[in-house]
């Protein structure tokens, strides 16, 4: 669980809210609609934790899975769950592991290289100096700015990088397709933590199953404590 650090983030969609524009708007604000209140249990089918976001030209409503894979294992050693709405690069220090825990390597796509002046340098990259301090080596995807396109070299990293980076793809993959969808039916960002969680958990367990069968390292048997031992 050292071969480098994978990160990335797919929506998980909730149930979406039939509310009204100034509900929503109350919502947006952090708070509640009063007239919710007058109607019991009317909470308890109320998400106003959940969030719409566009992408692609394509809307999503409800929550992100970030996600931190172990380059060669492919397993999840760190996760997070946020509304649809957080960016991708505001997440990036809460599933960033240490090099000595995770490997120095970092890949990620360009949303993880924020448009961010360095304050000592005045260009972009502060987010490439902070990693490369904590002993990290970025392997972050190149972005153009405006006035400032790629260069073939440029070009042809990103390239590169993208060969390893897809990897994380592959475990999206597994729980869209493999596990029923990346989906919740519960109300709430507090039960959707525990949601995305549980899924990330049980995504684990099945790749493990695959490595332990395709005897990627050895394992013989399972031992549990003898009962009645101290």
């Amino acid at each position: 669980m050292k071969s480098g650090q994978i990160i990335d983030a797919s929506f998980v969609s909730a149930p979406v809210q039939r509310n009204t524009r100034a509900e929503n708007a109350v919502i947006k604000e952090g708070a509640v609609p009063l007239e919710w209140g007058k109607t019991p249990n009317k909470l308890a089918h109320k998400d106003v934790d959940a969030r719409w976001t566009k992408k692609g030209g394509q809307r999503y409503y409800g929550y992100k899975n970030h996600v931190n894979m172990d380059r060669e294992m492919k397993l999840v050693a760190a996760q997070a769950c946020t509304d649809a709405s957080v960016h991708d690069s505001q997440m990036l220090e809460a599933v960033l592991r240490r090099p000595e825990a995770g490997g120095e390597g970092v890949w990620a796509d360009s949303a993880y290289r924020p448009v961010c002046r360095d304050s000592g340098t005045g260009r972009y990259g502060a987010q490439e100096r902070r990693l490369a301090e904590d002993g990290h080596r970025s392997q972050i995807h190149e972005r153009a700015y405006r006035g400032a396109p790629l260069g073939d070299e440029q070009r042809a990293r990103n390239t590169g990088k993208s060969r390893v980076r897809a990897r994380v793809e592959h475990v999206f993959g597994q729980m869209e397709n493999g596990m029923g969808g990346m989906c919740l039916r519960s109300v709430g960002l507090a039960r959707a933590k525990v949601g995305v969680a549980l899924m990330n958990l049980a995504y684990n367990l099945r790749r493990v199953e695959w490595l332990i069968r395709s005897k990627v390292f050895p394992f013989t048997r399972v031992t549990a404590p003898v009962r009645g031992a101290a």
